[in-house]
């Protein structure tokens, strides 16, 4: 069984509600240093806020990225980039064109992201990840969207938006891992909150996990001990 720290290291803590203030961004970022999360993925407007709450914590900030649907053009979605690294961010969740991907435009799809990715290539050690929204996707587009990830240079493909009608499920981190074969690393995200859920996907191959229940998952465990 993995450990705390272990899961708790793997966790992106997560506030991506509309309506979030920055009194739940700054409570956010209290319980990232409270429980020893990787990282906050927060809205890009709390980029800022985020980056100076947790000055010299060691804990990464991420923000998202043409979320939750995609549809922005490759070039909004590059600026987006530019703008969340230039204030601080490490680390941008990318959705997809899933429109494009379900129609096999995949020179579309790669140039998506590749744009992306060369905003954070001109600033050393940041990440991406490629949110593919498998909740809307067959077997087939999965992999395809896990290919093109790869092929674009990504750090990270990473199951779902939370807001996209389903979340991570064992069985698709599994896939995603064998389609990436070692050449990104796999996020599952959405509906993850129990400490079983946390341990299975893990065990099915995901580095990180993205939740908004991080400080529950392992509250659950530290009250049998």
């Amino acid at each position: 069984m993995l450990s705390l720290r272990e899961v708790a290291q793997s966790i992106d803590h997560t506030l991506l509600r509309s309506d979030s203030t920055e009194k739940q961004v700054l409570q956010l970022c209290q319980e990232a240093r409270d429980f020893g999360f990787k990282a906050v993925c927060v809205l890009p407007c709390y980029v800022t806020l985020a980056v100076k709450s947790l000055k010299e914590s060691g804990i990464t900030v991420a923000t998202v990225i043409g979320f939750p649907l995609g549809a922005h053009l490759p070039e909004v979605k590059a600026y987006e980039a530019k703008l969340a690294f230039s204030q601080g961010a490490d680390e941008v969740d990318m959705v997809i064109n899933i429109g494009a991907l379900k129609e096999k435009k995949m020179s579309y799809v790669y140039d998506d992201i590749s744009a992306v990715v060369s905003e954070a290539r001109a600033y050393p050690g940041k990440v991406v990840k490629v949110i593919i929204e498998t909740a809307l996707l067959s077997r087939e587009e999965k992999l395809l969207a896990c290919q093109a990830a790869v092929e674009a240079g990504a750090d990270f493909v990473k199951t779902s938006t939370g807001f996209g009608g389903g979340g991570a499920t064992v069985e698709d981190v599994q896939l995603m891992a064998e389609a990436v074969r070692g050449k990104a690393k796999v996020k599952a995200s959405g509906g993850i909150r129990t400490w079983e859920q946390a341990q299975a996907l893990m065990n099915a191959g995901a580095q990180r996990l993205g939740t908004s229940s991080g400080p529950a998952i392992l509250q659950s465990q530290l009250t049998k001990q």
